[in-house]
């Protein structure tokens, strides 16, 4: 099994792969240019951040939001068994091209926990316990192995039983349940509204407002939260809706950047 700890980033054990292997583009989320594979300037030599506390003033909100889900210390201490790019240069390419294939198999790997969670997926269990430990497989293989795996066609195998997984959920909402797969919701007004059982699933919410709204049993896969407002909002149940996203969002009563409701 695997274990809630392991699906969360823990950066002391980590070779500040974040901080690296992605490129950064100058925008509201991030203060500068960086290419891929070269390092963050605030990253110091201990791998930590040194504007950690200070990222949003400093203009590195996208550095608050990200979520590797505990890749990075898998890729650190299991596949590379502890060595790092800098005390081991040769390693730097395939480390950082490993990370972004764990991420996707660690974001996996907590949303069919979560789904294992919910009572109304419980004839789905069986399956979705195959397809867990089918992925915490994948992540204890080699760089190569990890390098060799078609992640788009893997999680395609798993989707619609996480998508299953929601339906059975929201069913318990009754009503109308709103489609927003996929929508382009940038921006829009739906203070107050009743969205319980809605599906938000990849969904783009930046700006909205959310306030004051009914949203139990909401599906929140993928979401892009930047900014939503949610203030209010009732997310009793709420599905797969994660600490990055909240934080992406406005959840404090200043109407700042928020953190985890729970």
């Amino acid at each position: 099994m695997v274990t809630e700890l392991q699906l969360h980033a823990d950066c002391t054990r980590c070779a500040g792969l974040c901080c690296v292997a992605p490129a950064f583009e100058k925008s509201s989320d991030f203060a500068i240019n960086k290419p891929a594979g070269k390092p963050c300037r605030n990253l110091e030599d201990d791998f930590r951040c040194g504007i950690h506390e200070k990222l949003p003033r400093m203009g590195f909100p996208g550095c608050v939001v990200f979520d590797c889900f505990g890749a990075g210390q898998q890729v650190t201490q299991e596949t590379f068994g502890g060595r790092d790019w800098r005390g081991t240069p040769g390693i730097a390419g395939t480390m950082f091209a490993v990370l972004p294939v764990m991420r996707q198999l660690h974001e996996l790997l907590w949303y069919v926990t979560r789904a294992l969670e919910l009572p109304a997926a419980n004839r789905l269990h069986a399956r979705l316990r195959v397809a867990l430990d089918e992925t915490l497989t994948l992540t204890r293989g080699t760089p190569q192995e990890l390098l060799a795996i078609d992640v788009d066609a893997y999680r395609a195998k798993v989707n619609p039983l996480l998508q299953k997984a929601s339906e059975l959920a929201r069913a318990g909402a009754g009503g109308r349940r709103p489609d927003h797969r996929g929508a382009n919701l940038i921006g829009w007004k739906m203070r107050g509204a009743d969205l319980r059982g809605a599906s938000f699933r990849g969904a783009l919410l930046i700006g909205a407002d959310l306030r004051e709204a009914d949203l139990r049993l909401a599906d929140f896969t993928g979401a892009d939260l930047r900014g939503t407002d949610l203030r209010g909002a009732d997310l009793t149940g709420v599905l797969f809706l994660t600490d990055s996203q909240l934080k992406a969002a406005i959840t404090t009563p200043g109407g700042e950047r928020g953190a985890p409701l729970h």
